[in-house]
């Protein structure tokens, strides 16, 4: 089921430099696009990749649009990226149903659970007492909304995803530990996409919130009482531990750690690998990895980094020293 290039176009804008029946077979990365496929090129730095291209199409930025035309056929938008991210939308509308509004025969939904007729809860999920499910959310297969949890519209939950478990909260009496129980729930807003086997926790007293527009990847844990703002994007195996604060437009790199009663600004963006252990207040780029080496150097520079205290006295002792001569 091919595209025409003018379908694009005509839904998404860009100047189109080709002929608009050009038809398209498959979006395709640009290294190994070929006579039928869209490609799009978004990083000046792989320009060589354009030249060499086979592509039948080729979306760019206008900076790059000469480039493009030396090639051949090429649609000119201001953010190609964003287009292209675009295009896989309208192509997917194309090409594969949309998912099915209701309850599959295998899911179980509590009686006192409230699921909007346009939502779509897939095979295998649980839906507990008082849960809600926004118009237009989908729940892949497997997925589990605790009591009382809240998810707005247009949500996408990926299979595994689990929604309201406990949080980790004890408390110690003579080494034994006493569960404290978690009252609160979770509140979701709306657009928020989910990734598979990703665990959001309830809270203790107050609610767990995940605002508008969060992006969250496989095999994210959330604890207890977090809140993250608006637009923040998580990638995989990041772990926000409870009654840490996310600002809005924030990243998370894969396998960070956030521990916590911590803040992050709006737009504070961590590295993947970091474990933050302050309170991030400005925005910006924030890196706490420790670079990868052979293991010998890697040994000698951790036996560095313990004396950098005692280093940094004596330097302090020797320039009182300097200071008094």
């Amino acid at each position: 089921m091919s595209l025409r290039l003018a379908q694009f176009v005509e839904a998404l804008g860009g100047t189109l430099e080709a002929d608009p029946d050009l038809p398209i077979d498959r979006l395709a990365p640009l290294d190994v696009a070929g006579l039928r496929d869209l490609s799009f090129l978004s990083n000046p730095r792989y320009q060589q990749q354009l030249a060499a291209s086979k592509a039948a199409c080729v979306i760019v930025a206008p900076a790059l649009r000469d480039a493009a035309l030396a090639r051949g056929a090429c649609i000119v938008a201001d953010d190609p990226y964003v287009y292209f991210a675009r295009a896989t939308q309208l192509w997917k509308k194309h090409h594969a149903p949309p998912p099915v509004a209701g309850v599959h025969a295998s899911a179980v939904v509590d009686s006192a659970a409230l699921v909007h007729p346009s939502a779509s809860i897939g095979p295998l999920c649980v839906v507990e007492r008082g849960a809600h499910v926004g118009a237009g959310t989908v729940l892949k297969s497997r997925v589990t909304v605790g009591e009382d949890c809240h998810i707005g519209a247009r949500c996408i939950v990926h299979a595994g995803v689990v929604i309201g478990a406990d949080g980790f909260g004890f408390a110690s009496e003579g080494g034994a530990w006493v569960k404290i129980e978690q009252l609160g729930a979770v509140r979701i807003g709306d657009d928020v996409e989910i990734g598979a086997n990703t665990c959001i926790d309830r809270g203790a007293l107050l609610d767990t919130v995940i605002e508008d527009g969060v992006k969250l990847d496989n095999l994210v844990q959330i604890g207890h009482n977090v809140r993250v703002g608006r637009h923040t994007a998580m990638a995989g195996c990041v772990g926000v531990a409870g009654s840490a604060t996310i600002g809005a437009h924030c990243t998370v790199g894969g396998g960070a750690i956030v521990l916590g009663h911590l803040t992050l600004a709006d737009n504070v963006h961590i590295s993947a690998a970091t474990v933050v252990t302050r309170s991030l207040t400005r925005p910006g780029q924030y890196t706490g990895m420790f670079p990868i080496d052979d293991n010998a150097r890697w040994e000698k520079n951790a036996a560095t980094l313990k004396q950098l205290h005692s280093l940094r006295e004596r330097i302090k002792a020797l320039e009182q020293a300097l200071k008094a001569a």
